[in-house]
C-alpha cells in the first residue's frame, strides 16, 4: 500500500506545537483511537487552528432543537455540493455513528432527496444547499417555509452557520488536499 501525503502543505510535529493545541489533538486521538487529519493539518496554523475549532466546537457541540445527527445531515450534504471528500467521509461517518444507521451518510452524500429522511429533514438540508450555493437567494419565504417545518430563528441561524462554516472548511480541506483518514471509511457500518 502506499502512503499518501495527508496535505500538500507542511504537517508539524506534535513536539513542535504550541501546548494548548498539542494537548487538544492528544485528547482527540485518545476518544477517538486515532488521529483525524484536520487536526495535524490545521495545525500548520496554529491560530486558525485554534479559532477554527472554537467555532466549530460552537456549532457542532452546542445545545439546541436540532439533532447532533441532523447537523452532520448538513455537513454532509454541502460538503458533498462543494466536492470535499474530506468532509463527506469524515463526517459521514460521524452522522453512522450519530444516527446510529449505517446507510444515511451514503444516501445523503449522494442525493438527500431521496434519503430516508424526514420532510422536516428535507426542508432543513434544502435550505443549507442554497445557503452554501447562493446565499444571496435567501428570502422571507425560505423563513416561512422553515418555519412551517417547526425551525425556530435560532434553528435557521444554525442551520445557515453550519452551512457557512463548513463551506469554508471544504474550501480549505480542497485546497490543502486533505486526506481522509482509512479509518473513517468503515467507522459506524456495522
Amino acid at each position: 500500500m502506499t502512503e499518501y501525503p495527508i496535505s500538500r502543505f507542511p504537517v508539524p510535529k506534535l513536539s513542535d506545537l504550541p501546548d494548548d493545541v498539542a494537548a487538544r489533538i492528544v485528547e482527540v486521538q485518545e476518544s477517538a483511537g486515532f488521529v483525524p487529519n484536520v487536526f495535524l493539518v490545521l495545525a500548520h496554523r496554529p491560530e486558525e487552528f485554534r479559532a477554527f475549532f472554537a467555532y466549530h466546537d460552537a456549532l457542532m457541540d452546542k445545545p439546541g432543537d436540532l439533532t447532533k445527527a441532523e447537523r452532520e445531515m448538513i455537513v454532509v450534504a454541502t460538503s458533498n455540493a462543494n466536492q470535499c471528500q474530506y468532509c463527506v467521509v469524515a463526517h459521514g461517518a460521524i452522522l453512522r455513528v450519530r444516527a446510529k444507521n449505517p446507510l444515511i451518510a451514503d444516501q445523503i452524500a449522494v442525493n438527500y432527496r431521496k434519503a430516508d429522511i424526514t420532510a422536516r429533514q428535507k426542508v432543513m438540508l434544502d435550505f443549507a444547499m442554497k445557503v452554501s450555493a447562493c446565499a444571496y437567494k435567501v428570502d422571507d419565504r425560505d423563513m416561512e417555509v422553515l418555519t412551517s417545518h417547526g425551525f425556530s430563528q435560532e434553528d435557521i441561524w444554525d442551520i445557515a452557520a453550519i452551512a457557512a462554516f463548513f463551506g469554508m472548511s471544504n474550501r480549505l480541506a480542497n485546497v490543502t488536499n486533505m486526506r481522509p483518514n482509512d479509518e473513517f471509511f468503515a467507522l459506524g457500518r456495522d
